[in-house]
């Protein structure tokens, strides 16, 4: 059996879901930050199905099933979502165009949130995206 280093099993443990960090994530932030972020992570989670986590990777808000489906953030001038694939960004370029969008990243303003019908559409084609590719690796 082969054993993982220290290092790297430390660094799996911290994806684990831990409730306490996720809520301390979204206590620190300062307001607008704070309710746009609830929204966006309101709105994700309605799309996600049951038995999804929410926990804390790379410090900041992760959502898994299965697979990491995205993250968000707030930062001092913009909040971030990144669902985790450019194709996801590929196909929703037209609905994301009065975005910041870069490469794995999309951005918006602190006090407004991504549309909840755009977040949904893009959290249902990252779950779809993340089905083909569990059952092409099924078919190996």
């Amino acid at each position: 059996m082969k054993q993982i280093p220290k290092s790297r099993a430390a660094s799996k443990k911290s994806s684990a879901p831990n409730p306490t960090a996720v809520s301390a994530y979204y206590a620190r932030l300062p307001e607008p930050a704070k309710s746009t972020l609830q929204k966006v992570r309101a709105a994700i989670l309605s799309a996600c199905p049951k038995g999804t986590l929410e926990t804390i990777s790379y410090g900041i808000p992760t959502f898994k099933y299965n697979r990491s489906i995205c993250a968000i953030a707030a930062f001092k001038n913009h909040c971030s979502l990144f669902p985790m694939s450019g194709f996801i960004l590929d196909k929703f370029h037209a609905e994301l165009s009065s975005f910041e969008v870069s490469k794995g990243t999309v951005r918006f303003p602190i006090d407004k949130p991504l549309p909840d019908p755009l977040l949904k559409k893009i959290i249902n084609a990252r779950l779809t995206q993340i089905s083909e590719k569990q059952k092409s690796k099924s078919r190996r």
